[in-house]
């Protein structure tokens, strides 16, 4: 009970707002990775929770200041035709020169971007870079949590080339921000990973997996539900928004079987795997030697990326931008 009631507040503490994975998610994610790391690297992290879980959404927040930022976030499997997850080259080089990078970059890069980072992450734990280390813990594990949703592994992210525009927002904010403080949230010690590469994979063909029961039974509720039961008005702020109804939502995550909780469960646990393999593969270098905060430079650095991203223009951007 102690430990559920430790879940609890560590949920409600949490700001919402409803972006990719919602931020809300994104942050627990990250906060949550935490706890599963071995007493060698806890405390480290622990010491820099609270930057791990507000800088868990600043890839969200690059996406319309940094190049190239958008296609972290996703792979629309379908586009490549059958078994293409598993059809699809391991090696970034060797699916350039398969496809084209314009072509990747379009359709999305989110598996070779964790296993980029997953290398990158290595080499900080190597240097003892502290600011390095919390920069790409901090990104990887919103990539990885991104690989853990299953509309991000479609072109109809968003349900809207059948109909069901505003799914992914229902999927991945609305009913975590509604029901996760009933979820579990303990998944155990973070594993090493052997095979980091072929591990978000296949955790991206688990994700894709599901989608057509995502679409599925939402497009079954819709159609016995009507409209004036499936939306409903809440205050945001200052602002009265128009939503999902609590019912049509607590509807769909029960047909769901919870889908949702299982796959915010997995990104817990893979974003701590990740970070653990990271520092493993590094040699284990000793975390309490290093500084328990980031620099005053890194301090300057997001606070830069902070207000380019509040003066970025608001035009979507090309890349699941709904």
């Amino acid at each position: 009970m102690i430990r559920r009631v430790a879940v609890v507040l560590l949920i409600t503490a949490l700001p919402c707002s409803a972006q990719a994975w919602g931020f809300f998610s994104h942050r627990l994610i990250n906060r949550l990775a935490v706890f599963t790391l071995p007493p060698e690297m806890i405390g480290f992290y622990k010491a820099n929770i609270d930057y791990l879980t507000d800088n868990a959404t600043r890839p969200d927040s690059r996406r319309t200041v940094v190049p190239g930022e958008a296609p972290r976030h996703f792979l629309d499997v379908d586009v490549y035709g059958d078994s293409a997850v598993y059809r699809l080259p391991r090696s970034y080089p060797d699916a350039v020169a398969q496809f084209g990078e314009d072509s990747l970059l379009k359709h999305g890069i989110v598996p070779w971007q964790v296993a980029r980072m997953k290398g990158q992450l290595t080499a900080a734990f190597q240097a003892h870079d502290t600011d390095r280390i919390l920069h790409l813990s901090a990104d990887m594990g919103h990539y990885i949590a991104d690989a853990c949703v299953p509309l991000h592994t479609t072109h109809n992210y968003n349900g809207q080339l059948t109909g069901q525009r505003g799914i992914h927002a229902l999927w991945e904010s609305r009913l975590p921000e509604l029901l996760s403080n009933g979820y579990d949230f303990f998944t155990g010690p973070a594993p090493y990973l052997d095979r980091p590469t072929q591990t978000i994979w296949a955790t991206v063909g688990r994700s894709h997996a599901a989608v057509d029961s995502v679409l599925r039974l939402e497009r079954e509720l819709s159609q016995k539900m009507p409209d004036d039961r499936k939306y409903g008005f809440e205050q945001r702020g200052n602002l009265t928004v128009r939503t999902y109804s609590r019912d049509f939502a607590r509807e769909y995550h029960r047909r769901l079987s919870g889908q949702v909780e299982r796959q915010m469960r997995l990104a817990v646990r893979l974003v701590g795997a990740f970070w653990y393999t990271a520092w493993v593969d590094a040699g284990q270098p000793d975390l309490h030697s290093l500084p328990r905060t980031p620099s005053e430079k890194e301090q300057q650095r997001l606070a830069l990326e902070a207000k380019q991203a509040e003066q970025a223009p608001t035009a979507p951007v090309a890349g699941h931008e709904d």
